[in-house]
């Protein structure tokens, strides 16, 4: 009489194939995923300056001018300073004032009637290429 072996698992060998196999391919899909991770920030802080161009008229309309370069954008957070009629809440949230790499979005008034948004992107300096190119609102 003949014995039959049951074979109902996976052997080592088998078991380490699959795992190289899914390594190999989660190592090529996050190589695809984090560089539309960093495409998703620069379109995040382009959302993000219109969003504060919003706050900043409003902000305008109810105090008359701009803030100023040294009040930055911690006067749409904010009340004092040179803005007698501000809030009573605020005109932006903290969080909003901080780019996708979690540096402060720069603000600077260039005249009575005009401001620049300014982030640096990925690296955080001044500069840069591709995804470590400065973002500012003045090109969008």
């Amino acid at each position: 009489m003949k014995m039959l072996r049951s074979s109902s698992g996976m052997t080592l060998i088998e078991i380490m194939i699959v795992l190289v196999i899914l390594g190999g391919l989660m190592a090529l899909l996050s190589g695809q995923f984090t560089g539309q991770l960093q495409k998703s920030k620069v379109s995040t802080t382009k959302i993000q300056f219109g969003e504060l161009s919003k706050s900043i008229q409003q902000y305008q309309l109810d105090c008359g001018s701009l803030p100023s370069t040294s009040e930055g954008l911690q006067a749409l957070v904010q009340g004092g300073g040179s803005c007698q009629n501000w809030g009573p809440t605020p005109y932006a949230k903290k969080n909003l004032l901080v780019d996708p790499w979690g540096n402060d979005i720069m603000y600077e008034r260039n005249s009575s009637v005009s401001f620049t948004l300014l982030s640096y992107g990925a690296d955080g300096e001044p500069g840069g290429d591709g995804l470590d190119a400065d973002i500012s609102s003045e090109d969008l």
